[in-house]
């Protein structure tokens, strides 16, 4: 499992039926509410809308996962699970904004 800032990866076997049908034009994986920086995988890979997630399927040897303010992490050929870090409030759950 990988951090980068407010998003979480995780290598999973395969992107799951419902989410193949839902191809994203980008690979952007989060947007920085606060810096104007994304979370935004810069090599051939192909991203997938989940119910609050995203399927990410790397095609190449390795992507790399790049950010501004963060550490550049490289992932393997392969498919994972990508998603938001959540915060709990006695009022709410909430989405971490980077």
């Amino acid at each position: 499992m990988w951090r980068q800032g407010d998003i979480f990866i995780r290598a999973i076997p395969a992107v799951p039926p419902e989410a193949a049908d839902r191809p994203l034009p980008h690979t952007v994986l989060a947007h920085g509410e606060l810096t104007g920086h994304s979370h935004r995988v810069v090599d051939p890979a192909a991203l997938f809308a989940g119910d609050g997630c995203f399927y990410l399927d790397v095609h190449a040897d390795g992507a790399r996962v790049v950010h501004d303010e963060h550490g550049t992490i490289t992932l393997d050929r392969g498919v994972y699970r990508v998603w938001r870090q959540r915060e709990y409030t006695p009022q709410r759950i909430v989405t971490v904004q980077d």
